[in-house]
């Protein structure tokens, strides 16, 4: 057990130098010695856990999703606000995801390791079909089309607010996002229940913390 926790640690603090220095840098200018060195780990460990620039640059994108912040609601609608408004919180803070935004948006890079944007799309498309599903989305729209929409606008926006604010302006941006879209996807009876207020994802980010210091930490028999 202990040797797996230290290769656990391992590997996150390698995925964190990685995201520095690919943030930093970007793909081509990063190098696996600066990498070794902000990691403060042997070139043995590095490699067996990522056996290449490429599997690293795949390990930080993957390292973007996760359900760390996600707290199951009763409508679907408000998981979706909830899943970016909680994105656009963290950004500015967390390295790991400004990496993998400069890294999905390598044009060069992206053929070597691909992108975080299938995943976003995926999981945009889950959340609307459920929704669907429950009576909260119109019957007119498609999921995925809606999903792939959604993304290309959230893109956008999150580089004009890195332009713009340096990435200060970015909650009130999505806000604004999600205030334009789901008028056009959304039922008036879900419309008028959601939560898309820009400190939401504050809140949101919060709720999730709080939930994970009550939980009961699990012992061994």
């Amino acid at each position: 057990m202990a040797r797996q926790e230290r290769a656990i640690r391992t590997r996150r603090a390698v995925v964190e130098a990685a995201a520095a220095v690919f943030a930093e840098r970007g793909y081509t200018a990063a190098t696996i010695a600066e990498i070794l060195e902000r990691a403060g780990v042997t070139k043995g460990a590095l490699y067996f856990h990522f056996d290449s620039k490429e599997a690293l640059a795949r390990g930080v994108i993957n390292a973007q999703i996760s359900d760390d912040y996600w707290v199951p609601r009763e409508l679907k609608l408000q998981e979706w606000v909830d899943i970016g408004m909680t994105l656009a919180h963290r950004i500015p803070k967390e390295v790991i995801l400004l990496a993998g935004i400069r890294l999905s948006a390598d044009i060069q890079g992206r053929s070597l390791f691909g992108s975080a944007w299938p995943a976003w799309t995926e999981l945009v498309t889950d959340k609307l079909v459920e929704a669907k599903e429950r009576g909260e989305v119109l019957p007119h729209v498609t999921p995925r089309e809606t999903a792939e929409c959604f993304l290309g606008a959230w893109i956008g926006t999150q580089f004009m607010s890195e332009v713009v604010s340096d990435w200060t302006d970015l909650n009130d941006r999505i806000s604004v996002l999600y205030n334009h879209v789901l008028p056009a996807i959304a039922t008036p009876a879900a419309l008028i229940r959601l939560d898309t207020a820009p400190d939401r994802g504050a809140r949101v980010v919060e709720e999730a913390e709080r939930r994970r210091l009550e939980s009961p930490v699990p012992t061994e028999a």
